[in-house]
Formats: C-alpha cells, sequence, structure tokens
C-alpha cells in the first residue's frame, strides 16, 4: 500500500449528501474491470452525460479540479453497498483524501486499507473549506501533523485514529500492522503450545 504523508493540490468540493457506492462506481463495471482499469467510471452517473461524453458543468470535468487530490463532501459519502472498488475508482481518478462530515461505515474502513485518508470534520467546517475551495487553489493535507493548511492561510486540525495514522504513514493495511507483531505471536504461540498442547492439532503443532 502506497504511505500517506501528505498531499497538496486542489480540493473538488462535491457537496452532495448520501453519495453512495453505486454512484462512485457501478458494480457493473467491478465484473469486468481490473482495479487499475477503474478511474475512468468513477462517479460516472455524475460525471458523463447519457450519451457518455463528459459533463461540464460537474465539479471533476473543469479545469482547476480535473485530477484533484482532495474530494470535499457532503454527508453519509460512501454509504450504500459494502464495495472496496468504489475507493479503488476514486483513486483511479487521483483521490488521495476526502473530507466530509460523515461517511458510511464500511467505505470509511476501506480507504484505510487502500492508502486514502478519510477525514470527517462537522458540515459548517466542510462548507467553510468548500468557500475557499472554489477557485481550485491548493490545499495541503498534512497527516503527520494532523491539519488541513488551507489557500486562505487558515489550518484545521482534524484527527485520526492513532491505529489508522501509523498504518497509513507507513504504508500498512490491517494485516500489515499485525505483521509488526509477528515475532511477538510465534514467541506466544510456542508458549501456548508448551502450556496447552491439547489446544493445538497436531497439523498445527507441525506447521508450526
Amino acid at each position: 500500500m502506497t504511505p500517506f504523508t501528505s498531499v497538496t493540490g486542489p480540493a473538488a468540493p462535491l457537496m452532495r449528501e448520501n453519495v453512495d457506492t453505486d454512484v462512485i462506481i457501478r458494480i457493473e463495471r467491478l465484473t469486468n474491470l481490473q482495479r487499475d482499469q477503474l478511474g475512468p467510471y468513477a462517479l460516472e452517473a455524475l460525471r458523463l452525460r447519457p450519451d457518455g461524453s463528459e459533463d461540464p458543468a460537474f465539479v471533476l470535468n473543469r479545469p482547476p479540479f480535473r485530477g484533484a487530490p482532495i474530494l470535499l463532501a457532503g454527508s453519509n459519502f460512501g454509504c450504500g453497498s459494502s464495495r472496496e472498488g468504489a475507493v479503488w475508482a476514486l483513486m483511479g481518478l487521483g483521490v488521495r483524501c476526502v473530507i466530509a462530515p460523515s461517511f458510511g461505515d464500511i467505505f470509511f474502513n476501506n480507504c484505510f486499507q487502500n492508502g486514502m485518508l478519510p477525514i470527517e470534520l462537522p458540515l459548517p467546517v466542510v462548507e467553510r473549506l468548500a468557500a475557499a475551495a472554489a477557485d481550485g487553489a491548493p490545499f495541503t493535507v498534512d497527516l503527520d501533523r494532523c491539519v488541513i493548511d488551507g489557500p486562505d492561510g487558515r489550518a484545521t486540525r482534524f484527527a485520526v485514529n492513532a491505529l489508522r495514522r501509523e498504518g497509513l504513514l507507513n504504508g500498512l493495511d490491517d494485516i500489515g500492522l499485525t505483521l509488526q507483531a509477528d515475532a511477538a505471536i510465534r514467541g506466544w504461540q510456542r508458549e501456548d503450545r508448551q502450556r496447552r498442547p491439547w489446544a493445538w492439532p497436531a497439523a498445527a503443532r507441525s506447521a508450526a
């Protein structure tokens, strides 16, 4: 997983509530496309017209925000069905950080497993950031400092779970974080096999 330390660039204001995972990436795209092919289809229900051409009025099609690495969103972003491909598709568009008042739980967790930073901030704060972002001026989201530096010179602090933050900074998903304790886990297993040999099937004992 690509580590996340900081990202600088325009913050695209998509201040819609309840943008669900089916809007982010349609299910049929996940059945016949590889992960690295999903970007052009991200948010296609909003980005594209019925004939497949781009809608120039949609924020991510406008020159200041095309390829923007930061997305400002409305409440309950990423709600709906469990779909890790929603994160993959947004990353295929170049998005590395989504800032919203709230997220769908599964989408929120999937972000951390794939190197994307989701930030929860109160709606008035997100609206203030969206106003500052309107002309495409760059923001910097710094995970090391847990600060968003805006083009208006204001710094906005945010909070991230300490373990999640460590994983993003070091490019580790949950498995990677667990494997950092591999030696301690194996040591506990050795000791437990001695204390409770009856709890370890023969196949597991021989494999260890």
